[in-house]
């Protein structure tokens, strides 16, 4: 494997020009648009670095507007929204990527540095132009095609054997956007209803895959470019549930490849800031990319507690162009595991939850988001952070370390533990 404080320079690039200061000539003021956890968790990292991070939120009660004193309230459509939050900043960035392109070139036009720019953002945004970009690449992706009719579903999964998925070209994420249709009929009846609904298509061929990883990158616009360990994420539902850092039986040149492979697509792309490169690892042993997320990820919260720079620190040095930090990790693993809510919120409160977690395992790290309970929502997260003697090698040892997270993060979404204990009689 790569070391991981892998760190690169892209040959040609040139010395950054100052950073541009406020008013005061004070420290730096970056915008984020979007008031989610990931602006929340951003804002945490800018409170360490001594900067302020200001947020555009579609409301009050968002995770990060309940936090950050400098909030926008606004839509992310809304150009005068984008333009008042921008307004002083020494550099705009995104909590999510859905933001109309059309006004971010008035904003590039305008003078304000949005990292990463609209044009790299874009392929984090349309599905169709990311397997587009990437196969002109000769990045390895699933083969695919548009689809603007039923017909084109139907020739498809006719020459892939019906292995194939159907997704919405912009806006689905965790499951959402993403069909499998089995048949000519089913496939039909999917295209009709999208179409007719306004939703462009696109259709792929379903990866025999061996499981998910995710290669999280961060590039500066000096060029400098930043990997931390490849991670394996476990999907349920279509939803990220658990992620082990660093994979586990991943072979070193595999490794070292989607490090490269995520490098190489942030460069190429011009992207800035943290990017997530999710990947398939087929049955085969070979990698095929599937998404780009060009903000912080689901994929990278382990960092937080285990790695020397989180992802949330290095997105904001990165986007204000100051060298990337060290993304050595803290000890052989650590496994992140989402706090979904339940089917039914336990009626013990959130509080009380804690408590009985924090009194039965003291080394869980939590994060929780602001969020109010209802089912499959993201509202939190747990990391464990394995103990230094063990080894990423030790199947036995991983698997302690996972079944610790799920456990702790099952514990505050349903106020059950898995292993039967009693909060009361142990």
């Amino acid at each position: 494997m790569t070391p991981l404080t892998a760190v690169s320079v892209e040959p040609g690039s040139q010395p950054r020009p100052a950073s541009p200061r406020g008013p005061d000539a004070g420290m730096p003021v970056v915008a984020m648009i979007g008031g989610g956890q990931l602006a929340r968790m951003t804002h945490q990292s800018a409170i360490e670095l001594g900067q302020s991070l200001r947020v555009l939120s579609g409301g009050p009660d968002e995770p990060a507007a309940q936090v950050c004193a400098d909030v926008v309230l606004g839509s992310h459509t809304d150009l005068d929204a984008l333009r008042k939050v921008a307004v002083g900043s020494n550099a705009l960035t995104f909590d999510h990527e859905h933001v109309p392109t059309e006004h971010l070139e008035v904003l590039v036009s305008e003078g304000v540095n949005v990292q990463p720019p609209p044009s790299a953002l874009i392929f984090a945004q349309d599905k169709l132009a990311m397997r587009r970009r990437l196969a002109e690449m000769g990045v390895p992706v699933p083969a695919f095609a548009e689809v603007t009719w039923a017909g084109d579903v139907v020739r498809f999964g006719d020459e892939h054997g019906w292995q194939i998925v159907l997704k919405a070209i912009r806006g689905g994420y965790d499951g959402r956007g993403v069909w499998m249709p089995t048949d000519a009929e089913e496939a039909e009846a999917i295209v009709t209803e999208q179409l007719d609904k306004g939703v462009p298509l696109m259709v792929e061929q379903k990866v025999s895959m061996r499981r998910e990883l995710s290669a999280m990158v961060a590039r500066s616009p000096f060029g400098q470019g930043a990997t931390w360990p490849v991670v394996e994420t476990v999907q349920r539902d279509g939803q990220c549930a658990v992620v082990i850092a660093p994979a586990a039986d991943l072979p070193a040149a595999v490794a070292t490849e989607a490090e490269q492979l995520a490098l190489r697509i942030s460069a190429e792309l011009g992207a800035v800031g943290a990017m997530a490169v999710e990947l398939f690892e087929t049955t085969d042993g070979a990698l095929v990319v599937n998404e780009l997320a060009m903000r912080p990820h689901n994929s990278g919260h382990w960092t937080q507690d285990g790695a020397r720079t989180s992802q949330f620190e290095q997105h904001l040095r990165a986007v204000l162009d100051y060298p990337l930090g060290d993304t050595s990790p803290n000890a052989p693993v650590t496994v992140m595991a989402n706090v979904l809510g339940a089917p039914v919120a336990p009626a013990m409160s959130m509080d009380e939850r804690l408590h009985h977690l924090f009194a039965r395992m003291p080394e869980a790290k939590v994060h929780m988001y602001g969020k109010g309970e209802r089912p499959a929502r993201k509202i939190g997260h747990v990391n464990v952070v394995g103990a230094a003697g063990g080894s990423i090698d030790d199947a036995e040892y991983v698997a302690q370390v996972r079944e610790r997270a799920e456990r702790a993060a099952h514990w505050l979404s349903h106020g059950e533990w898995t292993d039967g204990w009693d909060v009361h009689n142990g």
